[in-house]
């Protein structure tokens, strides 16, 4: 079987934690080669996951022809630089969402993949997963009938420091936290919003501590969110929802957004209550195979520019309706 030789560009938690132990589960996929300002944390990464090689500087790793795709977690400020650099040795990227400031960012970049014949996916490992097959394929069913109200919360912990916290960085409660619930929102009414309000709570180093937002799709349906860093400080503390109702039932869930393992929801009708259970690989390996597919057999990314470009027009919405 033919495998894609990765290259990961920083060494951030979430790479450490989450997508790097993906694309090693991945079965299309070879750990090639990690790239770290902190020559020593390279070789760590190296040495922990198994790379190949470790460079001291991202330009020698996308210099390095052997690599053939890139994961980049680096701040959100610097994702378009990064991407943009990387298109142009002819690598395929997958960038951590989200993926750029704003959509006129993310149009350059997807010009940019395109113009180099690469592939660039936007990196919502959660969109990847069986949980939201299942939802979707429930809501198309008519199961609960014709849908005309959702609803979607991700509140966290609050920090004493964090890059969350800067709002050079791209930091914010928004950025980081509603960009899961706009695009839950997106796959799940399938339509394009054409009315937004929202209002936003602010630190003093000006960043959005908490944002809601209320919706309206152009297939008429109503929708609502709530994102915050408001959970105590430091506490590791997370809260997560999803509800959709219909003119024949609702379904609830508290399903965390890239959760793996065993996860569950409730269909609610007149006829009674429904537990559908849903078994999910690491999401992380489930993005880091989709990418390798495009890569060797041509399929489409799964998340693909015209969604991600819709979604940073809503997230470019709401941040202006708040004043970030």
């Amino acid at each position: 079987m033919d495998k894609v030789k990765w290259g990961v560009l920083g060494t951030a938690n979430i790479a450490k934690h989450q997508t790097i132990p993906g694309i090693k589960l991945a079965d299309n996929a070879v750990l090639y080669a990690i790239a770290g300002r902190n020559p020593e944390k390279a070789e760590s990464f190296k040495n922990e996951f198994g790379f190949e090689k470790a460079y001291a500087s991202y330009d020698e790793l996308l210099n390095d022809p052997e690599v053939q795709a890139v994961y980049i977690p680096l701040p959100n400020d610097i994702h378009k630089k990064w991407v943009i650099e990387a298109v142009r040795k002819g690598k395929h990227v997958l960038c951590e969402k989200p993926l750029a400031m704003n959509a006129a960012e993310a149009e350059e970049m997807y010009d940019e993949a395109r113009k180099n014949g690469v592939h660039l996916m936007e990196a919502y490992a959660y969109l990847h997963s069986p949980y939201v097959e299942s939802l979707k394929n429930d809501i198309k069913s008519g199961i609960i009938g014709d849908v005309d109200y959702m609803e979607s919360a991700f509140v966290t912990q609050c920090y004493k420091e964090d890059f969350r916290l800067h709002k050079e960085l791209g930091g914010g409660a928004m950025y980081d936290l509603g960009c899961y619930c706009t695009t839950m929102l997106l796959t799940l009414s399938g339509s394009e919003p054409e009315y937004v309000k929202a209002v936003g709570e602010f630190s003093d180093l000006g960043v959005d501590l908490q944002t809601s937002a209320v919706l309206r799709f152009k297939n008429g349906i109503r929708a609502a969110f709530n994102v915050g860093m408001v959970l105590g400080e430091d506490t590791n503390s997370r809260f997560d929802r999803l509800y959709v109702h219909g003119s024949k039932g609702s379904i609830r869930s508290e399903v965390e957004y890239n959760q793996e393992g065993e996860a569950s929801y409730r269909i609610i009708t007149s006829e009674g209550v429904t537990e559908r259970k849903i078994s999910v690989p690491q999401n992380y390996k489930l993005e880091a195979e989709q990418l390798g597919r495009c890569i060797l057999d041509g399929e489409k990314p799964h998340i693909t520019p015209e969604f991600s470009i819709m979604n940073s027009m809503l997230i470019d919405t709401v941040l202006k309706e708040i004043g970030y």
